[in-house]
């Protein structure tokens, strides 16, 4: 099905210039929209801020093909539709007594656009979503399908691809046993605590975020996830560092009904580690978003830096979420080869006077090699992108090797350096 009706992402940050649309139903519809010739996007649930999926061509969403998914208990893993959002996998899962390691705030994202962005979820040690990939099938220029598997040459450059080398159709994931977690809020932590303990706060449970807005002397408030393995574990105590806990949490950016569980309420991993339930509204809908990576061993002073921003912060934003990762091998993970300390802003929606900020954010995070989420908004050009990327070139080298015409570039890639210029 083509349609040419107006598309905007999630939030509303870009509205799409791509002049067709399709709506692939099964793996034949992507093939069939890429042999058509011309350039190639694909489009999952527009959870991104910018124009990284946009296209001059067409843009194929793989949201319609049946998510299908297969259970390989042996070998702990799942294989499923790459539209499929993470919430329906992490519902299918738990009924048949498996996870995943991790989920992101979001249940609500597609499982391939959320692992071609490097998107995460938090936990010292957890890493992001696409360390559980275990395989990929996509589309290729020449509407062949492919697949890669973990341990193949180019795997590394193909997981975290920023949609760069052709349309993930199925991914294959890794899970383990069901697991409980419970959902506490710790408030009232200081900038004192929080920069000389950093390491110990964000490890303190299975998953943990802070959420800020800068000002004065509280850094803001814990949500702690702390995962339960057996009978009487996962019992917290009433205040962690200087701040204490808050069974009746107010939220500072959302709509309390539309939260998961908190409270210290055990329940299913997947019930727990998101922010936000399934059948709510993510987040408030009217928003932009921006976060940055820099290395947890220097993640105090970085955030130090920042708020010295604060007066100038503060009044845009809505939150500040601090999280956490592991470090991988990925060669676009924002957590390569460094475990990562996320700093994301939570932004009004005012374009201009974020779109002012955002250069003066990177400039005080510039001494710590700050990396961006690839799918959020940023300031970087191609060479502060290669700066802070060590294998960008390499990546780079692959995509065109394997989309020798650029079938899957555009000019959001080729302006940050991910994919070569076209003329």
């Amino acid at each position: 099905m083509n349609s040419s009706s107006p598309l905007q992402t999630w939030s509303g940050t870009h509205r799409f210039t791509a002049p067709r649309l399709v709506e692939a139903r099964a793996i034949a519809d992507v093939q069939a929209a890429v042999r058509a010739g011309g350039p190639v996007r694909a489009l999952g649930t527009r959870h991104s801020f910018n124009d990284i999926a946009d296209t001059t061509g067409a843009l194929v969403s793989v949201l319609g093909i049946d998510p299908d998914p297969v259970l390989d208990e042996a070998a702990r893993e799942v294989t499923v539709g790459a539209g499929t959002r993470y919430g329906v996998l992490a519902v299918w899962l738990e009924q048949r007594g498996w996870a995943l390691h991790n989920l992101g705030s979001l249940p609500h994202i597609s499982i391939g656009g959320a692992i071609a962005t490097g998107t995460h979820g938090s936990g010292n040690g957890n890493g992001v979503l696409a360390t559980a990939v275990r395989g990929i099938d996509y589309v290729d220029a020449a509407g062949e399908l492919r697949s890669v598997r973990h341990g193949d040459p180019d795997f590394d450059a193909l997981v975290i691809s920023l949609g760069a080398v052709g349309i993930t159709v199925r991914v294959t994931l890794a899970i383990e046993p069901s697991y409980r977690v419970r959902q506490d809020v710790f408030v009232g932590l200081s900038w004192n605590s929080l920069l000389s303990e950093l390491e110990a706060v964000t490890g303190a449970g299975y998953s943990v975020s802070l959420l800020s807005n800068w000002l004065g002397e509280g850094a803001g408030d814990i949500w702690m996830k702390s995962r339960i393995e057996g009978e009487g574990d996962g019992e917290v105590p009433e205040t962690l560092f200087d701040a204490s806990r808050d069974p009746a949490l107010e939220p500072i950016f959302a709509p309390a009904e539309n939260l998961t569980t908190q409270g210290g309420v055990p329940g299913p991993w997947s019930e727990r580690l998101p922010h936000f339930r399934l059948d709510a509204t993510p987040s408030n809908g009217d928003e932009i978003q921006t976060e940055y990576f820099v290395d947890r061993a220097i993640g105090a002073p970085a955030l130090a830096a920042v708020r010295e921003l604060r007066d100038d912060i503060a009044p845009l934003l809505a939150a500040t979420e601090l999280r956490t990762a592991k470090a991988d091998s990925l060669w676009l993970s924002e957590a390569f080869e460094r475990d990562v300390l996320g700093i994301h802003f939570t932004w009004k929606n005012e374009p201009e006077p974020v779109r002012a900020l955002l250069p003066r954010i990177e400039a005080a995070l510039a001494p710590f090699d700050a990396r961006p989420h690839w799918g959020k908004w940023h300031a970087f050009d191609a060479e502060r992108i290669a700066a802070v990327t060590p294998k960008l070139a390499e990546a780079r080298a692959v995509f065109e090797r394997l989309d020798p015409e650029g079938r899957f570039s555009n000019a959001h890639l080729e302006r940050i350096g991910v994919r070569a210029p076209r003329a």
